[in-house]
């Protein structure tokens, strides 16, 4: 399935998509409920729910994901995890 980027807008339908692509970043003991990333042909990334494949997709920008996962690195996301 082809869309073009115009297509393409945060909280579509992640089936939208295709089923190809999707990637766990990382898939630990929590029984299989993982986010799912997909590169878009753009260059922005497409972030879904694994237990809900046709759930919606939040599109993020390289920017977005690079300032996310730098945060992660350093810590300031722990407070998201604590249980």
């Amino acid at each position: 399935m082809t869309i073009t980027d115009e297509g393409v807008y945060n909280g579509m339908p992640a089936r939208n998509l295709g089923e190809q692509g999707w990637e766990r970043p990382w898939s630990g003991p929590n029984g299989g409920q993982c986010v799912e990333t997909k590169q878009l042909a753009d260059g922005r990334v497409a972030v879904r729910q694994s237990t809900d494949p046709a759930g919606p997709a939040l599109i993020y920008t390289p920017e977005e994901i690079a300032a996310f996962v730098r945060g992660v690195k350093e810590g300031l996301a722990d407070h998201l995890a604590a249980g």
